[in-house]
């Protein structure tokens, strides 16, 4: 294979591609049916409640734990699969982990010694703009520059696929608004692609094109952001909706009743909902309402939102 067959391959291949996986710990469900296509080049905001899977999602996307049923590949190959494997895929687990006994500098030594195409000058020229002293120990550092110092070494893996469990949940405003802002520049300079779980969806309308919901174990909504944007509004009447409208989730606690509504055709009178309401509405179906917690399928879920 050329390299610009190579290129075109990699350009065409999804970053995540799912049939019906489905992971269980002993008796408990952690992941059913969960069926995905993400395409190359997107930055992916992967939301949910507590105990909704996304970790165990991060964790199969990753190779570290196996599936329980159907199928997963990440890249166009399977999770783990080798050395090579291993090196185009970079994780930072939640609380951004680093080795507290090891100054900065140890880990951007370890980071050469474990990592075939490693970037020494993209690590050091990131250090010193962070002005994290090489010599500290980075059980020391702040929380903001744990996490800051775990994102260099990840990126300078020179990885195709960055993915993020929850890396700034523990962090202050400022230390979280510094995080995505460079991870922005990370994607623009070495165009990597992103999944980053969170349950900041404000966070995430700041740097994520693709949104993935999961709730009761299963994905309830999948899609790029612009497309689903464009489908899903904030109306306060959703009793006057037009044929092939979709009430998602409906809130009368207020004087008025304000509604999520999914529409391929416009809603006269209505606005555009954002990233914050699919998310919480989607979340809340699936949470009070049993159907929802069937497949998508049985959900009647455009092709593209499955």
């Amino acid at each position: 294979m050329t390299a610009r067959s190579l290129q075109l391959f990699r350009m065409t291949t999804p970053i995540i591609e799912t049939e019906r996986l489905g992971k269980r710990y002993g008796r408990t469900t952690a992941l059913t049916d969960c069926t995905l296509r993400i395409p190359a080049g997107r930055v992916v905001g992967l939301v949910g409640p507590n105990g909704a899977g996304k970790s165990t999602l991060l964790g199969l996307t990753c190779g570290l734990i196996a599936p329980s049923a159907g199928s997963i590949a990440v890249l166009g190959n399977r999770p783990g699969a080798g050395a090579a494997q291993l090196a185009r895929v970079g994780f930072v687990a939640q609380d951004a982990p680093v080795y507290s006994g090891l100054s900065v500098a140890d880990h951007l030594r370890l980071g050469a010694r474990l990592n075939p195409r490693w970037d020494m000058r993209l690590a050091q020229g990131r250090v010193e703009r962070l002005g994290l002293d090489p010599a500290q120990k980075a059980g020391r550092l702040s929380g903001g520059q744990r996490a800051q110092l775990a994102l260099t070494v990840a990126a300078a893996k020179r990885a195709e696929l960055l993915v993020l469990d929850e890396p700034v949940a523990s962090l202050d405003p400022l230390a979280r608004t510094a995080f995505l802002r460079d991870l922005r520049e990370f994607v623009a300079e070495l165009g990597v692609s992103v999944v980053l779980s969170s349950h900041l969806l404000g966070d995430l309308e700041r740097v994520c094109d693709h949104l993935v919901v999961l709730a009761a174990s299963r994905v309830q909504l999948a899609g790029d952001v612009s497309d689903l944007l464009a489908t899903h509004y904030r109306f306060a009447a959703p009793r006057d909706l037009p044929p092939g409208a979709d009430v998602i989730h409906a809130d009368d606690s207020g004087r008025e009743p304000v509604a999520i509504v999914r529409s391929a055709a416009p809603l006269p009178g209505a606005e555009h909902a954002d990233l914050e309401d699919l998310g919480l509405a989607y979340m809340t179906r699936a949470l009070i309402s049993p159907e929802a917690r069937r497949s998508p399928e049985g959900r009647h879920l455009p092709e593209a939102e499955r």
